[in-house]
């Protein structure tokens, strides 16, 4: 198909050219005495993306998921408690993995299309008057419904409580994006991965560790290998990986490092809610759609799961848009499959990128019997956009 390939998942999300062109360069050798200049850099680059100054950062040639499980396992006791809430198709996965890694798992079940539960988590931690909870896990962005959590909330419940529990954050379609502070908040383990705020193609997993996680790590009898953190640590420290590093990933990063400072977290914050607010307004204001998302507070600044009405498919839509239009949705999964389909707006995008986006997914949508006004949704994003003028 002719044209430019419109990628609009939430991940993995367009790679800027200069990016691109750091990866495509000649393989080199992973043990040279230059490597410590790209990793020990890195390592510290990562740290001020995170807002850590305490914290250690490691990464592993993984997903994001490689990571959930290195901070488990590395952290935790077989067998010990952990509390969660389950709100989406990733936070659900976080969770049965802990299942399957042998910890007792508290599961509190949320309605998909809220986010993280706050009385909730108090309830279940004020209860826990002998600290069996050992780590409490929070999702900030679940995917699967466009929808965020109160990270910092969830931290102050700890706080007053003065309870000990780990705090682990799955910041995978948040950090990068939308404001985080590890150290702020008090955050223990964060996890995330190169392919969507970090604007890299996928194969990174990254994670931050408090000292509090890192004194953990000394009394977990979890057997690890491959994921082991204090590996990991210990061989970064020297500038070099326990196995072989994607060295040409790593020279990627570096430039989209560099891309992520030269623009500014804070602007990248501030980017990122301005796109995502005029593709709410399209969604809502121009074409008469629901958010999966209940309420603004939930909203994600990443990625919007756009309900189709009631007695359509969103597969179709999806496809329609793939084959006849060159555009890449994210689908719904699980509990909301065919009900929704999702639009990711993070990483490298702007304005003009969005209304291809929104453009092609009216059009689908109008090829698959959904009556939405064409061009009500570019219409209502610019209309915004306009009013609310970058910088401004």
């Amino acid at each position: 198909m002719s044209g430019y390939h419109f990628l609009f998942v939430p991940g993995p999300s367009n790679v800027p050219a200069a990016v691109q062109q750091a990866i495509h360069c000649p393989m080199e050798d992973h043990r040279n005495p230059t490597i410590p200049d790209l990793i020990t850099p890195l390592l510290d680059d990562l740290k001020k993306v995170l807002l850590t100054k305490k914290g250690k950062v490691v990464f592993f040639p993984s997903s994001g998921t490689g990571c959930w499980e290195a901070a488990l396992q590395s952290t935790l006791n077989i067998g010990d408690t952990v509390l969660g809430a389950s709100f989406g198709q990733f936070s659900m996965l976080w969770l049965d993995m802990c299942e399957r890694l042998q910890f007792k798992t508290i599961v509190m079940d949320e309605e998909w299309g809220t986010g993280a539960n706050l009385e909730n988590y108090h309830k279940h931690l004020s209860e826990d008057k002998n600290h069996k909870i050992k780590a409490v896990l929070v999702c900030q962005n679940e995917t699967a419904t466009g929808v965020k959590s109160d990270v910092k909330a969830v931290r102050k419940i700890l706080d007053d409580l003065n309870h000990p529990a780990l705090l682990m954050v799955d910041g995978v379609s948040s950090v990068a994006s939308y404001e985080f502070r590890m150290d702020d908040w008090g955050v223990d383990c964060v996890v995330s991965g190169s392919q969507k705020g970090f604007m890299m193609p996928a194969g990174l997993g990254i994670l931050g560790l408090s000292e509090k996680a890192i004194e953990a790590m000394k009394t977990s009898n979890y057997p690890t290998c491959y994921f082991d953190v204090a590996d990991m640590i210990e061989k970064t420290d020297g500038g070099f990986l326990p196995y072989t590093p994607p060295v040409n990933l790593l020279r990627g990063f570096r430039v989209a490092l560099d891309l992520i400072f030269e623009e500014g977290l804070e602007n990248i914050w501030k980017r990122h809610f301005r796109l995502a607010e005029g593709t709410r307004k399209a969604i809502v204001d121009g074409w008469g759609l629901k958010l999966c998302a209940k309420e603004k507070k939930w909203y994600s600044d990443t990625v919007s799961a756009i309900v189709v009405p009631e007695g359509t498919d969103a597969v179709p839509v999806i496809s329609t848009a793939f084959h006849k239009y060159n555009l890449a949705l994210g689908a719904g999964l699980s509990k909301v499959a065919g009900k929704v389909f999702r639009i990711g707006h993070l990483g490298d995008l702007n304005e003009l990128m969005l209304c291809g986006a929104i453009s092609g997914a009216e059009m689908a949508m109008l090829d698959n019997g959904i009556k939405v006004e064409p061009g009500s949704g570019v219409a209502a994003a610019s209309k915004y956009w306009l009013a609310n003028p970058s910088g401004g």
